[in-house]
């Protein structure tokens, strides 16, 4: 398989696992991470999602971006129809995904990131999305998601200039990067920071991260619609009596997801 699934309490971990090619999506990673995150979606248990690389025999590589061997032939076949490039870049979500980076993300290993919700990096990754450097543009989200991660500017430098130098340090102070770790540790840092996601009420979380990408640079009548909307669907969940029980007795609450 090109792409590992496994569940780890609440948490389901997705690993591209093509190191001979550099985790490269082709069109099996394209439909081994669909897969991934149809059992994401669907599984009542995983509340949290990481996708992360295998590490290859000269270290430590998230993804390469595109396969440029499949697409000088079938460039249609990294994409998938509900996913768009890799599976992921266009797919529908409701469950949080954070990117654990070890080792470079490049071109589409970028885009892969952008399409995430959080993002944890290693000392050793780099971003970069060098497209025009093989007559391409980065076309799988970079061009409008970068530059609302990071400043315009900034943005539009790496994406004319195709470098592929920007440091996981360096996103992280422009705020791409929510936790920075060292070389090897990016998988159990994401692991711990899911973690702190899952002792949350996961309808909440995902209602939560629903109106947060919805109202973002929309009038504030548009958030305050939202969250309206949010805490009433809230309401009437299970969980929301749970929520106000466990804090009268001071326990933890046992979330049911219901």
């Amino acid at each position: 398989m090109t792409v590992d699934y496994e569940l780890r309490g609440h948490v389901a971990v997705l690993t591209i696992n093509r190191p001979d090619a550099r985790n490269a999506v082709n069109t099996d990673v394209a439909q081994g991470i669909e897969a991934g995150l149809d059992r994401l979606e669907e599984d009542p248990e995983a509340w949290v999602g990481i996708i992360t690389g295998a590490r290859t025999e000269k270290g430590y590589i998230f993804c390469a971006g595109a396969d440029l061997k499949q697409m000088s032939v079938d460039p249609g076949g990294m994409t998938t129809q509900k996913g768009g490039f890799a599976g992921i870049v266009q797919r529908e979500r409701t469950k949080p995904l954070i990117a654990a980076v070890d080792g470079p993300a490049l071109a589409g290993g970028t885009e892969i990131v952008l399409a995430c919700d959080l993002v944890v990096a290693s000392d050793t990754a780099v971003f970069g999305i060098p497209e025009v450097k093989r007559n391409l543009v980065a076309g799988a989200g970079g061009l409008f998601r970068l530059p609302r991660k990071i400043p315009r500017n900034i943005a539009m430098e790496l994406a004319l200039t195709g470098r592929l130098d920007f440091p996981a340090e360096r996103a992280h102070h422009f705020g791409l990067v929510n936790r920075l770790c060292a070389e090897g540790a990016a998988l159990d840092t994401a692991l711990e920071l899911a973690g702190e996601v899952t002792q949350a009420a996961p309808l909440a979380v995902r209602e939560s991260r629903s109106i947060i990408l919805a109202a973002t640079d929309q009038p504030d009548e548009v958030g305050w619609k939202l969250s309206g909307e949010g805490m009433v669907k809230m309401f009437q969940t299970e969980d929301f009596g749970e929520g106000l029980t466990a804090f009268i007795e001071k326990r933890d609450p046992v979330w049911k997801g219901k």
